[in-house]
């Protein structure tokens, strides 16, 4: 009985170990996923519903401000550390003015 016990504490105390070589971990993908595609398609003048079309339905929307959307999403993959992309979208009288945020049109990002 008293070996029983031992091997369970054993492998629970093992079990609890996250650095345990040989386990596997999985990728966590969250939030909206924003692909470069998208953010090429997007221009000035779209209305909300061709936004949300595209882009999917925002993960946040302001309470004191509908006119401001925000994407975000973040992928831990396996052991790798967490990375974050944010997007937020701006309209002006019911259309889309400007966005801002860790994600830039491919003819900005050649530029650079």
């Amino acid at each position: 009985m008293r070996k029983f016990l031992i091997c369970i504490a054993t492998i629970a105390m093992l079990s609890g170990c996250s650095d345990f070589p040989g386990v596997y971990k999985i990728d966590i993908p969250q939030g909206n996923i924003i692909s470069q595609e998208a953010i090429d398609q997007l221009q000035p003048g779209m209305t909300p519903s061709q936004v949300r079309y595209l882009m999917g339905t925002p993960l946040v929307v302001d309470t004191f401000n509908g006119q401001r959307w925000d994407y975000i999403y973040t992928f831990k993959k396996g052991w790798d550390a967490r990375v974050q992309g944010n997007l937020s979208l701006f309209f002006k009288d019911g259309l889309l003015s400007h966005y801002s945020g860790d994600y830039k049109p491919a003819g900005l990002q050649e530029a650079q």
